[in-house]
């Protein structure tokens, strides 16, 4: 398992734990109308399946959840999963986080996991009316396709036109945000950081 902290969030697996919380933050219509994956409407057994789910080591998914002084908080999920023999990087953020950067500082430390779980290149997509996400992909490198495909959402129960995108994790260029604590991290390192703190 792996886990990362960045400037304000600790990005670690899902758990059994976390399937209320879980809930509570995500069996929203307006944040699932905007993914392609998730089910509508979002159930408690949903949350439980998401949160007991198999951990992939090459396609991980992560709870971002904000760090404070008393227990963190789950505001949303980031990860990798994969879509057309590509690894694309997904998140969500629950509402009351929405334009406060939280995506692109987790996506920020996805990308760099992927890079260093070894994959050459990520793909991401957003649903064309739902430009702030596309603004998170670019502030990460991504650059646009030049096309659009459609995509269906449970939310909002069509298929919806969705632009691409896609960032080489080949190149030399970093991201100016500050990744020095935001690498993965294996559990008994975690455990000892956190012991520590």
């Amino acid at each position: 398992m792996m886990f990362a902290r960045t400037e304000r969030l600790l990005l670690r697996p899902s758990w059994p734990e976390d399937a209320a919380e879980l809930h509570q933050a995500i069996a929203d219509e307006g944040i699932v109308r905007n993914l392609a994956r998730a089910p509508w409407p979002y159930t408690t057994e949903d949350a439980v399946r998401f949160a007991t789910q198999e951990h992939d080591v090459h396609f991980p998914s992560f709870l971002m959840m904000l760090r404070t002084n008393g227990a963190p908080r789950l505001i949303g999920a980031c990860g990798i999963g994969k879509f057309n023999n590509d690894a694309e990087l997904g998140y969500w953020i629950g509402r009351p986080y929405w334009g406060l950067g939280f995506a692109t500082e987790a996506s920020r430390a996805v990308v760099e996991i992927a890079k260093a779980i070894g994959h050459k290149k990520l793909v991401a997509s957003h649903f064309t009316d739902n430009p702030a996400s596309g603004n998170v992909l670019r502030k990460l490198g991504f650059q646009s396709t030049g096309k659009t495909a459609l995509r269906h959402s449970n939310g909002r129960g069509i298929a919806t036109t969705c632009a691409l995108y896609e960032r080489s994790l080949e190149d030399a260029v970093t991201d100016d945000g500050d990744m020095r604590s935001a690498r993965p991290l294996g559990i008994r390192e975690y455990m000892d950081r956190l012991q520590a703190a």
